[in-house]
């Protein structure tokens, strides 16, 4: 079996705008946690567009947030409104702001309880990162349990540094593989990164967000929403349900499917399959599967999403998962 997945710094374009839009969500909870948040990114060559609904009684310098994250002076155009009345009236009983189905998943293959591609690859993004932080990506290809190619493409890093440290890491993780094909700046040496190089828009690493190819995604983005929204808050859940579920029963390998109805605030699906096996899950006093029950099991009203945004959102040691 052959699996391939990768990993993007937080400098790569589309990783700065999910990072604006989680950092503007936490300047709303920080000064209120009831604020609801729907932010969009889009940003590239001299220019960042923010848009979106936010209403909060939190006083906001959304300019000022966005250049923080972007870490320098660059031109930003906003267009902010409240939230529809029309989805706030759902909101406000207490029911989900969208239809949706998330998918959670837990596995045995490593200590992050993640796909051992996506791992790898994010492991070696981590240090390669530290070392040239900047704009750039790792891919991660095993066959049966084995590394048989890497590729690394990182701005102001020169192929033949990459490619030592690359085969420095291959050595630590995997030294019993000698024949791994290693690709380094395969397009050449590259100086220009970024939104110097390339648009970036908040949601478009969901894949990397979540569990890499193998596994499938089911809701949208989770950058810049707050946990009224399922697309993020059901699959947070749905993660700490597998992982609970996984370690309970000393499984290889949980999915967890659950979908929602805007508006309602009980999940319409709500079911497992462990090793192979589906199961429908209860509803118990453990597991409050209403927004406002998630969030507060979660503690989705504390303002840490910008650290999601970085590096994906699970298996990096946030409380569900």
């Amino acid at each position: 079996m052959i699996r391939t997945a990768e990993c993007v710094t937080p400098k790569h374009p589309d990783k700065i705008c999910d990072r604006i839009s989680d950092a503007i969500l936490d300047e709303c909870l920080r000064q209120d946690p009831y604020s609801r948040v729907a932010v969009e990114t889009c940003g590239g060559h001299g220019k960042i567009f923010i848009t979106g609904e936010i209403t909060t009684n939190a006083q906001l310098d959304v300019p000022q947030i966005a250049q923080r994250v972007y870490g320098g002076a660059i031109e930003i155009i906003t267009n902010i409104v409240k939230q529809s009345n029309f989805i706030a009236q759902g909101v406000d009983s207490g029911g989900a702001g969208d239809q949706g189905i998330m998918v959670g998943y837990a596995c045995n293959e490593n200590e992050e309880l993640i796909p051992q591609e996506l791992y790898l690859a994010r492991q070696l993004c981590k240090m390669l990162y530290k070392r040239y932080p900047y704009d750039g990506k790792t891919q991660v290809t095993l066959e049966d349990g084995n590394l048989t190619a890497v590729v690394a493409s990182f701005q102001n890093a020169p192929a033949e540094d990459l490619h030592k440290l690359v085969k420095g890491w291959l050595r630590w993780i995997h030294p019993q593989d000698q024949e791994t094909e290693i690709y380094c700046n395969p397009a050449g040496d590259w100086s220009m990164g970024g939104f110097d190089a390339d648009a970036g828009v908040t949601g478009r690493k969901l894949v990397v967000d979540n569990y890499g190819p193998r596994i499938p995604i089911g809701g949208g983005a989770f950058s810049g929403k707050d946990a009224s929204k399922v697309d993020r808050s059901a699959a947070y859940i749905a993660r700490r349900i597998a992982v609970d579920i996984l370690k309970e029963q000393n499984a290889v390998e949980v999915y967890v499917y659950l979908a929602y109805a805007i508006g309602h605030n009980m999940p319409v699906q709500a079911t497992a399959i462990i090793d192979g096996d589906e199961v429908k899950l209860g509803v118990d006093d453990k597991y409050d599967l209403s927004p406002e029950g998630i969030k507060s099991y979660l503690e989705l009203t504390t303002p840490i999403f910008e650290e999601t945004a970085a590096w994906g959102h699970f298996g990096n040691g946030f409380i569900w998962s």
